[in-house]
Formats: C-alpha cells, structure tokens, sequence
C-alpha cells in the first residue's frame, strides 16, 4: 500500500529540491520544486505500488527545471539604458521632411503606395490590400511614385546612375 502523499513530501522533498537547485541555482529552484509536487500530487494516485518514488520524483523535478529555465530564457531582460537611439525617419517636421513634402506632391495612388512600401515597409500584397488593385498595380505605383520623385526631388539620383 502506497504511503500519503504528505509523507512522501516530506521524505523526499530536500533531494527533490537539491535536484532543482543543482540545474537553475538558488532562486528559481522554489518554483521548480512546487511544480514539481503539484504535477507529482496529480499523478501519484496512477503510481503503481512498486515504483520508486524518489527516482520518479527526481525525473519530474528535472523536467519541471528545465521547463522553467526554457520559460525565463524566453521572458524579456530589462536594459537600464536602451541600446540605440529612436529614429526620426518618417516623422514629420525632421530632417527628411523635405522628401515627405514632394511624396505629398505625388498622386494619391503613388503616394500611398510610396509611403507604405518606404515608410510601413508593406509588402505590394500588402499595399494592393489596402489601397485596393492588383499586386502589380500596387508595384506600378509605388515604382512610378519613385520615378516622379527622381524627377521633381532636388539631388535625387536617377535610378542605376552613378553618384
């Protein structure tokens, strides 16, 4: 007959938790060990009377160890200080504001598409979803946007001329 639950707690409970600390350290061995007797207490009326209990505790505690460890790889690291600055690309009023002036200028097809294939980064599926059309109407007017632009931006490069 197989003994309560409680003893088996008690009888195993510091290998179970030595198994934990031994994989993630001191601090997150807690979680691991309580983890570890929920998903035993769960399971422990399925147990088969001849098993060894302590060798069948310590695989789980190592899974449930992994798991966490796998869980807090995942979990995002605060940073004191952000690695790079924001960008003002796109935004309105910086030092590209001239270009956006002349993208302003373009038909709406061709600004539309300009601005969401440069500035969103959309895909032409993307853009023919949203401004309506084919995929390659949306290519047409995003590459006819950029050759207006060649045309009327002051400094712009001529597609494929040398700078």
């Amino acid at each position: 007959m197989k003994q309560p639950f409680e003893a088996v707690v008690e009888q195993h409970g510091g290998t179970v938790l030595r198994v934990c600390r031994s994989i993630l350290g001191l601090h997150d061995a807690d979680d691991a060990w309580s983890e570890t007797f929920l998903s035993a207490m769960r399971a422990y009326p399925d147990l088969p009377d001849t098993a060894n209990v302590e060798a069948w505790l310590v695989t789980i505690a190592r899974r449930k160890s992994i798991d966490v460890r796998r869980a807090a790889a995942r979990n995002p690291v605060p940073a004191d200080e952000l690695p790079e600055a924001p960008t003002a690309l796109g935004v309105p009023g910086t030092v590209d504001g001239e270009v956006w002036e002349h993208v302003g200028r373009l038909p709406d097809r061709q600004r539309r598409a300009v601005t969401l294939r440069y500035l969103a980064g959309m895909s032409y599926a993307e853009i023919a979803a949203v401004i309506g059309g084919t995929v390659d109407a949306a290519r047409r007017a995003s590459a006819d946007g950029m050759k207006n632009l060649r045309k009327t931006y002051p400094g712009a490069t001529v597609k494929g001329a040398r700078s």
